[in-house]
């Protein structure tokens, strides 16, 4: 065998190895040799590999050229790993075998399946909620006209609450799905800051919070998609008015363009600040995640969906920027946004 071969070999950034037309292992990369032990080298196949399923795929890869792959799984500790093992034929004659870590493709399942289930309940409630009213309105409460005004405030709220919750995972889906385009418009970041508060006063207002701008007077010109960053400003100053507590303040500032070491270049930096009553920093690392929240009944109430944050870290992320979250319980919280200038 070539040291090239081996070389290759060695280079993968999964297990992998070389068994040789004599049917003997004739290089093992580092991370094989974890798995199989140091001395597999020069083993036949059968000896070093054993289990049947692979075994039998790599002797009809030698006698057919056709690529096969068998799960191979082996015990690593206390837990059970599971390899798709792809096995093909060379040009020379030899066999090369890769270890995929098939737990990886399981857990984007699992993640799908979470995601469905979450859904699913976020759902269930309003529309059986919906159901509920309505066979009410077709039966006892049909001739009360009190009943069918409570009735019917109820199920509009709920049926606006499931129009958010479609819209949001409307907006996910399309954030995910840009967001490995860069944008590359330039917008004024302090214009959008100051149309965001004038569009949020009212809100504000009803909830007896303060805004408090504190922004420079000209424009602070970033690369960005417009939608997008107001959709991340008016999500956590909403957040921020509606879990701030009454009588509170809400802070919004834009500070920059200066040197950023963790972007390597000019930056700008969006800080919504709150006066409320903070967060356990328990919770604080999952706050992005979807559908997390630290008081799911308290949420439900105030109309969140679970996914606002999410989007916000996604929107960040398109636009190469940091997401950072701040907070102690009874001192408030401080989302802070770091954009490329």
């Amino acid at each position: 065998m070539s040291t090239e071969a081996a070389d290759l070999i060695e280079a993968l950034p999964v297990p992998a190895l070389l068994i040789g037309r004599d049917e003997r292992l004739t290089a093992l990369n580092g991370l094989a040799r974890q798995l199989l032990g140091d001395r597999a080298v020069g083993w036949h196949y059968v000896s070093a590999l054993r289990q049947p399923q692979l075994v039998g795929a790599i002797e009809e890869v030698f006698h057919t050229g056709e690529r096969r792959v068998p799960r191979y799984r082996i015990r690593q500790g206390e837990r059970d790993i599971e390899y798709d093992v792809h096995c093909a034929l060379t040009p020379s004659g030899m066999v090369v075998a890769s270890f995929l870590d098939a737990g990886l493709e399981e857990q984007v399942s699992q993640i799908r399946r979470d995601f469905v289930a979450n859904v699913s309940h976020e759902l269930r409630t309003p529309l059986t909620a919906l159901l509920g009213f309505i066979e009410t309105l077709r039966g006892p409460a049909r001739e009360d006209a009190k009943a069918r005004d409570r009735f019917l405030g109820v199920m509009e709220t709920e049926a606006n609450r499931m129009v958010r919750l479609v819209g949001d995972l409307l907006s996910l889906s399309r954030v995910e799905s840009e967001e490995r385009l860069r944008p590359r418009d330039r917008i004024d970041l302090a214009g959008l800051c100051r149309s965001c508060l004038n569009g949020l006063a009212p809100l504000a207002e009803d909830a007896q919070v303060t805004l408090v701008p504190d922004l420079p007077e000209g424009a602070v010109m970033v690369p960005g998609d417009s939608d997008q960053l107001r959709q991340v400003l008016t999500n956590l100053l909403e957040n921020a008015i509606k879990y701030g507590g009454e009588a509170g303040r809400v802070v919004l500032r834009l500070t920059g363009p200066t040197e950023d070491p963790g972007l390597r270049g000019p930056a700008v930096r969006l800080v919504v600040e709150d006066s409320g009553p903070g967060i356990d920093p328990l919770h604080i690392p999952r706050l992005t995640e979807r559908f997390y929240r630290v008081d799911s009944h308290r949420s439900r109430q105030m109309g969140g969906t679970g996914l606002g944050l999410a989007i916000v870290k996604h929107i960040v992320s398109r636009h190469r920027g940091r997401l950072r979250i701040e907070s102690e319980p009874g001192k408030g919280s401080r989302f802070s946004v770091t954009l490329p200038a």
